[in-house]
């Protein structure tokens, strides 16, 4: 059984920063794409970054310049740092993984979200 978990969320002023992990443990045998989606209230989830396996990554426009994503392969984790927030980022992030349990079988996995608000 696979699982992500993430931490590092939290309330912030807009211009702050914080940085998301999210780490997969269990039955792994390699992890392709991984990736942050992020729902705000009455919207739809939608994405934010993603990265693969060899570390090229890939942002929707609203973030770009302000957030990265970074992944440790050792470690199985994915973060995303965001910095310059503003109200509109406030959001419940997820982190997405594409896991393969054996070769050749490859499942999405999503982790538990993780409240992200920037107030004053």
């Amino acid at each position: 059984q696979v699982q992500l978990v993430e931490s590092g969320g939290g309330l912030v002023q807009p211009g702050g920063s914080l940085r998301l992990s999210c780490a997969a443990s269990g039955k792994i045998f390699h992890i392709n794409g991984m990736g942050w989606y992020r729902q705000a209230p009455g919207e739809q989830r939608e994405l934010v970054a993603t990265i693969t396996s060899g570390g090229r990554p890939n942002y929707v426009d609203s973030v770009k310049g302000r957030f990265t994503i970074s992944r440790d392969n050792a470690r199985n984790t994915v973060y995303l740092q965001m910095n310059s927030l503003k109200p509109e980022d406030t959001a419940v992030y997820y982190c997405n993984a594409a896991i393969e349990v054996q070769a050749f079988r490859a499942y999405h996995y999503w982790g538990q979200g993780t409240q992200v608000t920037v107030s004053s």
